[in-house]
């Protein structure tokens, strides 16, 4: 299908972003990579009357090391985050499943802050993050506010975004030689996760498990007093009930948690040996 008609306006800095929203109002949606935005709006999922192109924001695109914290401006793409020395160095989860979002093409327009915003829980970033225990800096007219990842969402394309305010970076805590985890089951290489596990630092984060990235508590608070990765993973979908559909039913999708969690986990202390 076409979208329905729209004007179009490039923004020049994010204080100009913060203009034109103000200036359009709720139907003006920002267009950084457009992969999430762009197929809605071709089958009127969503209509906006102006699209703000926010791409070329200098400002927005940058990967920096503050303090003990890894920045990461909200429009640098998927591949400038899995291919950043920095990232790989000090957030190889982060890195990494980057690389695991679509094809060469969509991670060379996609952005971080884009995926995030989006909100879909059951793609890469939004699990990572929770896992990762990721901070967001969020941008208004009253200035800058920080909110935890797992905070940040609040169910299907919905978060605590206003609708004013954008994102402007993420931060993630370094850990560098710190083990990580991470397993992905799909029907083909470039789709959504059917289930998507995450885990660093013994935080474990799951995808697509429910209407945001879910949070396995009882398999955390098993490697926390000492039980072995078998105990623990298999402890994944306790109290986690995710809807069934075409891909998958809840059984199946709560067995695929505890299995991945295992493989995980698995791969997370062999790292931590290395």
């Amino acid at each position: 299908m076409i979208p329905a008609p729209f004007d179009y306006v490039r923004a020049t800095s994010a204080e100009h972003i913060l203009e034109l929203m103000a200036q359009h109002g709720d139907e003006a949606k920002l267009l950084a990579g457009g992969h999430s935005l762009l197929p809605m709006m071709k089958v009127r999922l969503a209509s906006p009357t102006v699209l703000i192109d926010i791409a070329s924001v200098p400002e927005l695109s940058y990967v920096k090391v503050d303090g003990d914290d890894l920045v990461i401006g909200a429009t640098t793409s998927h591949a400038t985050v899995a291919n950043s020395d920095l990232i790989q160095a000090d957030a190889p989860l982060l890195s990494y499943a980057a690389a695991q979002i679509g094809d060469p093409q969509i991670r060379h327009r996609g952005t971080i802050g884009g995926s995030l915003a989006h909100s879909d829980p059951a793609a890469d970033l939004p699990m990572t993050l929770v896992a990762l225990d990721g901070t967001f800096e969020l941008l208004g007219p009253s200035g800058t506010r920080s909110v935890k990842a797992e905070d940040f969402f609040i169910g299907y394309f919905e978060t605590a975004l206003e609708h004013d305010e954008i994102i402007s970076a993420v931060r993630v805590p370094r850990r560098p030689g710190v083990g990580w985890g991470y397993e992905k089951f799909t029907r083909r290489a470039n789709d959504w996760a059917i289930v998507g596990i995450a885990t660093v630092a013994g935080r474990v984060a799951m995808a697509n498990m429910g209407s945001i990235p879910a949070r396995p508590v009882a398999t955390e608070q098993a490697l926390a007093g000492g039980q072995g990765i078998a105990e623990a993973a298999a402890l994944a979908a306790d109290g986690i009930e995710p809807a069934g559909d075409m891909h998958a039913t809840t059984a199946y999708r709560q067995h695929l948690a505890r299995v991945l969690t295992r493989r995980a986990l698995e791969t997370a202390a062999s790292r931590n040996q290395a």
